[in-house]
């Protein structure tokens, strides 16, 4: 088993040269789970909205348009420049923050500090079992009650499941990026203190890559 720790450093490295060689990397239209989130968000009335994991901000950017407040965490500087140069262009600086954040390190809210969060294929890094627990707790301790919580994973049907360097614990390195492909279990493990709404299935990408749209209330 490799260490998960140098994995998930030298994943940082790996994350901000992607950005960099691929300013578009995944696109200029948000994905189809942030279109799902920023609907449901605004249909619950919660405005106060933490994304995890904004990457270069397809979907923050769309959420800023729809009149969320969004503070947008990611560990690449990279991405959080991009966001925050698009969001002034389109004079929506006043609803963003932008913060570097690794998601193994607690979050800098107040407890109950938003009403929603979103996550698009950020639990499914290189991160352990553990870690992903513990993330999941900062998310619940700064969510309020009823608050909705909305992530996205690849999961063990995707057809890179199994595939490329075995890095122990459910995680696979395959040109050079390290996923952690989900189980039904391990969805349940993390909805510990919420309500577990829903597990839909969708697909994205040209591979295509598989994955599950999860969507939890906290109690």
């Amino acid at each position: 088993m490799a260490d998960l720790v140098d994995v998930h450093h030298s994943q940082y490295s790996h994350w901000e040269k992607t950005y960099l060689d691929n300013p578009k990397m995944y696109g200029e239209q948000p994905s189809l789970a942030g279109v799902y989130a920023t609907q449901r968000f605004i249909e619950s009335g919660l405005y106060e909205i933490l994304e995890l994991g904004s990457g270069q901000g397809r979907d923050t950017l769309p959420m800023l348009e729809a009149g969320l407040r969004v503070s947008a965490l990611d560990y690449s500087s990279v991405g959080l420049r991009a966001i925050a140069e698009e969001a002034s262009t389109a004079k929506l600086s006043d609803r963003l923050i932008t913060l570097t954040h690794d998601i193994c390190d607690p979050l800098h809210f107040e407890d109950e500090s938003f009403g929603g969060c979103f996550s698009h294929m950020l639990f499914c890094m290189a991160l352990s079992t553990a870690e992903l627990i513990g993330a999941m707790a900062e998310v619940r301790r700064v969510l309020r009650p009823g608050g909705i919580c909305i992530y996205t994973v690849r999961h063990v049907g995707d057809a890179h499941f199994g595939a490329g360097t075995d890095l122990g614990d459910g995680i696979y390195e395959n040109g050079g990026f390290a996923v952690h492909f989900f189980d039904r279990s391990l969805v349940e493990r993390l909805a510990e203190g919420f309500e577990l709404e829903e597990v839909s299935l969708f697909e994205e990408g040209a591979l295509p890559r598989r994955l599950w749209r999860i969507t939890m209330r906290r109690l």
